[in-house]
């Protein structure tokens, strides 16, 4: 088949983690490292998170952003960045008035969602198109993207030259993505990113990839990602189906039971795995080439 794969390393997300994980990247130094780390196992994104570096909660401040980029860009490492950009859309209800929002809720308007997109400038961001209830941890929450503040965000990418990964949960998601590519807010081809396997959303299954791909745009590139021991699973699924992968700390923490991973670890598993089925994984160079992102 020999099929160039673009294969992202999601390296260390937002959510609460074990603790007994002997080196989750926290700190910007660790998550700029992890970011090398994938690139020489051969990714060829990296998609960022960051870490308040001294409790490992999820942050959403600029300036830890800023100095994992600033770090990555200086290691002389080529490697596709990605910056998340779903924070801020935390909606946590009163149970006992849900008319009311709880004071631990964190629901900004778009602009200030993007504050990091601004000092960073990466390549790609992701754009979560989804509202629905939501699992993290302990915490239940609705994750609150209005279509107001999709089309404001989309906006502000192209503006920024920034190219939105559509991050989908289920199928109206697609269609709505869909919508803002016909309304000309997404340029290019469109990538989106399917999200299998997250609590009450779409399950990771190859019945699910096959609906979700027949709803998109012929031009339309896209990956899909499955959670926790849906990880590999879903990278064989995807790319056998046309589609491209994601591996990572933030989806997975285990090489199998009992065993940590490390980011360079589940991106070689994952190279090994394409491998197998005669496919690449594409060079950063060529993931810009096939994403239509502008030459390094």
């Amino acid at each position: 088949m020999n099929r160039k794969v673009v294969l992202t390393c999601a390296v260390t997300g937002n959510a609460p983690f074990n603790p007994r994980h002997p080196a989750m990247p926290v700190t910007p130094a660790q998550i700029a490292a992890a970011c090398v780390e994938a690139a020489g196992a051969g990714a060829s994104v990296a998609h960022i998170h960051v870490r308040d570096p001294e409790t490992g909660a999820g942050s959403r401040d600029p300036r830890l952003f800023k100095e994992v980029v600033d770090r990555v860009r200086s290691s002389g490492v080529d490697i596709v960045i990605n910056l998340t950009c779903g924070l801020g859309a935390f909606l946590l209800p009163d149970p006992e008035d849900e008319s009311r929002a709880l004071p631990e809720s964190d629901v900004l308007p778009a602009a200030q969602r993007m504050a990091h997109l601004e000092e960073c400038l990466p390549e790609i961001a992701s754009l979560d198109v989804t509202t629905g209830n939501q699992v993290e941890g302990p915490l239940e929450f609705v994750y609150l993207n209005t279509t107001r503040t999709l089309r404001a965000m989309a906006r502000r990418f192209q503006e920024l030259s920034i190219k939105p990964e559509l991050e989908v949960f289920s199928a109206g998601d697609i269609l709505f993505a869909n919508q803002l590519v016909k309304e000309g807010l997404v340029g290019g081809p469109p990538f989106y990113q399917m999200v299998l396997g997250v609590l009450w959303g779409a399950p990771a299954s190859a019945q699910t990839i096959l609906y979700q791909s027949s709803l998109l745009p012929p031009n339309a590139e896209w990956a899909a990602f499955g959670i926790a021991r849906d990880e590999m699973p879903i990278v064989a699924q995807s790319a056998l189906l046309g589609g491209h992968c994601r591996v990572g700390l933030e989806d997975n923490l285990y090489l199998s039971r009992g065993v940590f991973a490390s980011n360079g670890q589940l991106v070689e598993r994952a190279r090994s795995l394409l491998s197998h089925m005669g496919m690449e994984v594409a060079t950063p160079a060529e993931a810009r080439r096939i994403l239509g992102l502008p030459a390094r």
